[in-house]
């Protein structure tokens, strides 16, 4: 087995985390254990809610090389097609039109390589 085959049977978080483990990893650790590991599963607003405002950030910042991750999440999270339209549509009047285009841009992109797997 290659190792480009081991790392596409990985999560994405688990993969992205990897890439860099080899050169910082405290910070590989402070992803899984603190980020993935303690934020991500506290109480106060469910995985759905998260995945919400983490994609909608995301685009907000331009934070494009996570946002295919995040989206997937969003979607896996309960998040529909519609409702993540909805989000983007909703930002480019606070965060700026071409925040919203790309998030838009990033979310076709993610749906139709779905419907290919």
């Amino acid at each position: 087995m290659t190792n480009r085959q081991k790392e596409k049977g990985k999560p994405a978080a688990k993969r992205s985390a990897d890439d860099l483990s080899t050169i910082a990893p405290e910070f590989t650790k402070l992803t899984q254990d603190v980020l993935f590991g303690d934020i991500w599963k506290r109480p106060g607003l469910s995985q759905r809610d998260k995945s919400l405002i983490t994609v909608t950030v995301l685009a907000t910042l331009n934070r494009t090389e996570q946002i295919d991750y995040h989206l997937n999440r969003a979607l896996e999270n309960g998040l529909t097609q519609e409702e993540l339209v909805a989000a983007m549509t909703h930002i480019a009047f606070y965060a700026g039109w071409p925040s919203a285009h790309s998030g838009l841009t990033h979310l076709k992109a993610v749906l139709e390589k779905r419907k290919k797997n």
